[in-house]
């Protein structure tokens, strides 16, 4: 559907304030009213630019929450070229999962959209598939400059780093602990390093 300026506001409007109600009470117990109530949007609104119902609704918001996850590493994750860029993009990283800590709005929504339907698989993908870029272009800035091996996959490097924070942050959302979100990010860094 094509939006006007007025619209596109509107609907992202809609977008935030659903992802807030959802990140304060959760998938299970937030209606379409509570949405409405809370981004003052009448019914014949959200149905105009939501005409799936909430299912297309909770699939807007988790392409808005995937977005944050990008966003949130900014300007670190978009200037991985030396060393103090990467330990700072690493301390980012772990900040944002630790003030995020056990309740992820992503997994929220996977989990009541079905982690294979095929909405929530290409927002999943999408995801991945950026992030993972970014950090490749980070691997070869340091290739470039000398900084490690130019003969390592940079994209296998990154895939490997973002497979360990993924793997951090589901330990996270079990344990409470960001202790193995942070030993991937270190290990990885500096494997990275020793390849210099």
């Amino acid at each position: 559907m094509k939006l006007t300026a007025k619209g596109a506001a509107t609907r992202q409007r809609i977008v935030e304030g659903a992802a807030a109600e959802l990140r304060e009470h959760g998938v299970a117990v937030t209606t379409l009213d509570d949405v409405r109530a809370r981004t003052g949007t009448s019914k014949s609104q959200l149905f105009h630019y939501f005409p799936g119902g909430k299912e297309e609704l909770l699939l807007a918001v988790a392409r808005f929450e995937a977005d944050r996850v990008l966003s949130d590493q900014q300007p670190q994750l978009g200037d991985l070229g030396s060393w103090p860029a990467w330990q700072a993009w690493r301390d980012k990283v772990v900040a944002r999962y630790r003030k995020q800590g056990q309740h992820c709005p992503l997994n929220m929504l996977f989990s009541q959209l079905g982690r294979s339907s095929p909405g929530a698989q290409a927002v999943s993908a999408e995801l991945m598939r950026t992030w993972q870029a970014e950090i490749t272009a980070g691997v070869r800035r340091l290739q470039e400059a000398g900084e490690a091996d130019p003969e390592a996959d940079a994209d296998r490097v990154a895939a490997a780093l973002l497979a360990g924070i993924q793997g951090g942050v589901l330990l996270l959302m079990s344990t409470g602990d960001t202790t193995h979100l942070e030993a991937a990010l270190d290990i990885g860094i500096a494997n990275l390093r020793r390849s210099g």
